[in-house]
């Protein structure tokens, strides 16, 4: 019976390992199509002429099937490992298996952190792909409004490009401003550390200020046991020479 339950238990972390690893390479292909993501064509696969020159390897509707197609199988590996988690909970709770409990536990909570970063890991990709794509599927329809329009009145073509150009410029004055605010920032962290350091200086300038009368003090002290101390030994030695001498001419 004990056999039985240990091939049991080692069948399960076996299993939990396998899908721990496949979950492991899924999520690794998962981050990297969320991050290859590009908004350069339009979500009927056109190529947009305001992106980058560069021609993405997928288009926006096939990265979208992938991105489903992957959420999917990451979340019934998910699940799946969640199972087994539960199983391996329920064994370590039965009779018989009291005696390596902390050991069967410790390996349980292993996989339960695993189980949890690779959850977190998941949802954080996840909701960051889904922001991206929501902010190109807007910038997408504006873009494409701006076209239509441009298309359908020629006389208007010259104010359609200023209105373009102020459009990038506005951006480029967004992204200037943010890297301002950037720097503002790490500057004001520099001057509140270099106020820091000088208020520390300043509070160990004052307690050597502190210490000066006292350190006087004690000096003066030091001087006045050492005058009393060669005054009595000029006395003793006074007399030890005037009783040597009473004594010599005795």
């Amino acid at each position: 019976m004990a056999a039985g339950s240990s091939n049991y238990w080692e069948d399960l972390r076996k299993q939990a390992r396998q899908l721990e690893n496949e979950l492991d390479l899924k999520l690794v292909s998962f981050s990297k199509l969320c991050t290859s993501y590009s908004g350069s064509t339009t979500r009927d696969g056109r190529r947009d002429r305001y992106s980058s020159d560069t021609t993405p390897l997928l288009n926006g509707s096939s990265q979208d099937r992938m991105f489903e197609t992957m959420a999917v199988e990451i979340e019934q590996l998910l699940a799946k490992l969640t199972g087994v988690n539960d199983k391996m909970a329920e064994y370590t709770s039965t009779p018989g298996v009291t005696s390596l409990n902390a050991a069967l536990m410790h390996t349980l909570q292993r996989h339960r952190d695993i189980l949890q970063d690779y959850t977190h890991e998941f949802n954080k990709t996840k909701a960051n792909f889904i922001a991206i794509r929501e902010r190109e599927d807007l910038l997408g329809s504006v873009r494409k409004d701006i076209e239509s329009y441009k298309s359908g009145s020629g006389v208007n073509n010259r104010r359609t490009e200023l209105f373009l150009k102020e459009h990038e410029h506005l951006r480029n004055s967004d992204r200037l401003i943010e890297d301002t605010i950037s720097i503002a920032m790490a500057t004001k962290e520099n001057v509140t550390s270099q106020r820091g350091m000088l208020k520390s200086l300043q509070s160990k300038v004052n307690s050597l200020a502190n210490r000066f009368p006292a350190i006087n003090n004690l000096v003066q002290r030091i001087n006045l046991r050492k005058r009393r101390d060669t005054l009595i030994l000029g006395g003793v030695i006074g007399i030890c020479t005037i009783l040597l001498l009473l004594y010599a001419f005795h």
